[in-house]
């Protein structure tokens, strides 16, 4: 996972040749060869080191602002997955505590574009975007940006909502 600053002129000449050569035309199906190529670029206009973008099994990631945000191509659907970290559970969560986060969406909470994904595996909450076709490389980094402030967001904010309705709904409706 990449961690760097924006700056300097290595990432200034890596986004101007992101521009040159873009990773596959618009709005046609992702292969994962044009979204290692997408992942690449954003990294790169990111200001982070030269990277693969997304490693040979399908993963990859950056930590930049206070949010973590992770790619992973997923060849039977032809899709790249985009997650921005909320929360990482020690244990698996409370029940309701998913579904609260779930009615947070519901009722119109800002995710970035992403929606609600809780991945019992690694025991994370994350906001997740999903393409399956080529987004302009603006559009996409742009997406990143509001899929990584909407995590830190909700990991400030919601992250509280959410317990206190679950663990303690007597003092909401006491107020």
């Amino acid at each position: 996972m990449a961690t760097a600053p924006r700056s300097g002129l290595a990432g200034l000449l890596r986004s101007w040749v992101s521009v040159l050569a873009p990773a596959a035309p618009e709005n046609t199906p992702l292969t994962r060869e044009s979204a290692q190529r997408l992942v690449q670029g954003y990294l790169g206009e990111e200001g982070t080191a030269p990277s693969q973008g997304i490693n040979p099994q399908g993963f990859g990631g950056i930590s930049a602002g206070g949010a973590s945000l992770y790619f992973e191509w997923n060849e039977e659907a032809g899709a790249l997955e985009c997650s921005a970290l909320v929360y990482r559970f020690r244990e698996v969560p409370k029940p309701g505590v998913i579904d609260g986060f779930r009615a947070e969406e519901r009722e119109g909470v800002d995710t970035g574009g992403g929606s609600v994904d809780y991945e019992p595996e690694n025991r994370g909450l994350f906001l997740s975007r999903l393409y399956t076709r080529m987004p302009t490389e603006r559009a996409f980094a742009k997406d990143m940006r509001r899929l990584m402030k909407a995590s830190i967001k909700w990991g400030d904010e919601v992250l509280d909502r959410v317990a206190s309705r679950v663990f303690h709904p007597e003092e909401l409706e006491a107020r």
